[in-house]
């Protein structure tokens, strides 16, 4: 599909189209819009997307943009959106090749978006759900006013990552909790009553009178709820915990649930991101090298994709190490390079020669496609062999030489690292463990540390924010070089335990 693409880019597009389902590529219908770099710029300051909610951030990263285009530090080819249909943008001056390689690009991805299991439950009508979100957040802003709206949602972003990075790729009844002991029925009956005093059966009403009997027990059961944390088990999505529990006005509620649907929203493709631009590689590379690619366009092409899958030191390039992966599969799979035996063999020789013929690459590179996220797939594909053969190593700051150098070549270490980079995408893994904290309604969040200290200064803006929503003290649990800290913010001062 279209939307009244000049004659010639038509053609390239329906040409791209068949070799795509030809190699077995499913994917919704996609439409192309060809933009300018300055709309392309905009589109791009919005994720995407062509209607956003007002805010300085869009702005912003728009300005970046385009500072950095005509600087000539960057170039979008092009832009794609999980929605059904798909829309994809096309850079107006692009060239003839560089279009064909986007349009096979752009298909793998909506392969890819529609098949794999972490984008199952996105909203595949995010297109329309974001301007009807623009449209509500113009409303609130016409109604209190720029300043408080923009304000509120400066402090709901600061904490966007506080969701369960787990909970993306199923779908879960809102509000479902897990069951406390006392709704299995092992507690209820051990739960305490009060005692009586001794005295005859027939003085038991004076001596015990059920008023007072009701009151001991009214007394019992507030010292259990004080005693007892809420929630009972660390909640990871924090924002949804908000949304139940601090006190938000209704417009307030309604802007914070936008934030944290969009954010829902964009997990997977955090998730997938070596993954998804690794099979769109895969896939142009394939389409144009064997179907699409004329004889005077060849130079053309190799300098384009040279760019994309170019690594450079310092920097993780998801295109290259995906493709690289996935060539693997396939050449592995096709040669039965795995299984018991295999794995069993300890001549690298006969491991490099190793071919039972199976043919089973294709379908297995499907088959990745379909069921795992960037940590899995790094975790399950990523071999020793892999890594001396692409001389893949890791590296760090020497403090004593003042540069940066490489520190090893050790398989496990550099798996390690990159699977450390990917888990929670390299950020802190935050729970809100307590909404009662002293009996005084206040909030505690607690870093389950791995490791990794956290910025001070991110820190505290965070609890500055936090505090915005929540209107009465916060707390975070954390440690810093080992030793337990408890920073608290009151909305005046900070204090630390």
């Amino acid at each position: 599909m279209s939307r009244s693409l000049p004659a010639e880019l038509e053609s390239m597009r329906a040409e791209i189209e068949v070799y795509a389902r030809e190699y077995g590529l499913d994917f919704f219908p996609v439409i192309f819009e060809v933009l300018d770099y300055e709309q392309m710029n905009q589109v791009a300051a919005y994720s995407g997307f062509p209607t956003r909610y007002p805010h300085w951030r869009h702005g912003m990263e728009y300005e970046q943009l385009s500072k950095s285009y005509e600087y000539g530090l960057h170039k979008i080819y092009e832009m794609v959106i999980n929605n059904n249909p798909c829309y994809a943008y096309l850079l107006e001056n692009n060239g003839p090749v560089d279009q064909k390689l986007v349009m096979g690009h752009v298909y793998a991805h909506c392969d890819f978006f529609k098949n794999n299991l972490y984008f199952a439950a996105t909203d595949r009508k995010m297109v329309d759900r974001m301007a009807n979100h623009a449209t509500r957040i113009r409303r609130y802003i016409e109604r209190y006013g720029l300043e408080p709206v923009e304000t509120f949602i400066d402090a709901c972003l600061s904490i966007e990552d506080l969701i369960d990075a787990h909970g993306a790729a199923f779908r879960r009844e809102e509000g479902s909790q897990r069951p406390s002991p006392s709704q299995d029925g092992d507690e209820e009956d051990s739960a305490p009553v009060p005692k009586r005093l001794k005295s005859k059966s027939y003085m038991q009403s004076f001596v015990n009178p059920p008023e007072f009997m009701q009151a001991q027990q009214d007394k019992i059961d507030q010292e259990a709820r004080r005693a007892r944390r809420t929630p009972e088990h660390p909640v990871r999505d924090v924002l949804k915990f908000l949304l139940d529990h601090a006190p938000l006005e209704a417009w307030q509620n309604e802007t914070l649930s936008i934030i944290r649907e969009e954010a829902y929203y964009f997990l997977p493709q955090r998730q997938t991101k070596i993954m998804n631009e690794g099979w769109a590689t895969f896939w142009h590379s394939r389409i144009m090298t064997e179907r699409a690619l004329r004889d005077s366009e060849v130079i053309d092409y190799a300098d384009h994709h040279a760019g994309t899958v170019h690594s450079s030191p310092g920097r993780l390039n998801p295109y290259k190490i995906g493709v690289e992966l996935y060539r693997d599969i396939e050449s592995r799979w096709n040669r039965g390079q795995f299984g018991p035996e295999y794995d069993a063999c300890e001549d690298i020789d006969a491991k490099e020669k190793w071919d039972q013929h199976t043919g089973l690459g294709r379908e297995k590179v499907f088959e990745v496609r379909k069921l795992y996220s960037d940590v899995t797939f790094i975790d399950t594909f990523l071999t020793e062999e892999f890594c001396r053969r692409h001389k893949l190593f890791t590296f760090g700051y020497e403090a004593k030489r003042s540069a940066w150098t490489l520190q090893s070549r050790e398989f496990k270490t550099i798996k390690d690292s990159l699977l450390f980079q990917l888990a929670n995408f390299g950020s802190p893994v935050i729970c809100a463990t307590d909404m009662n904290y002293a009996n005084r309604g206040e909030l505690v969040l607690t870093h389950e540390h791995e490791g990794v200290d956290l910025r001070e200064d991110y820190a505290r803006e965070t609890l500055i924010n936090l505090q915005q929503i929540w209107h009465r003290p916060v707390h975070l649990d954390t440690k810093t070089e080992g030793k337990p800290r408890f920073l608290s913010y009151d909305g005046s001062s900070f204090s630390e335990k």
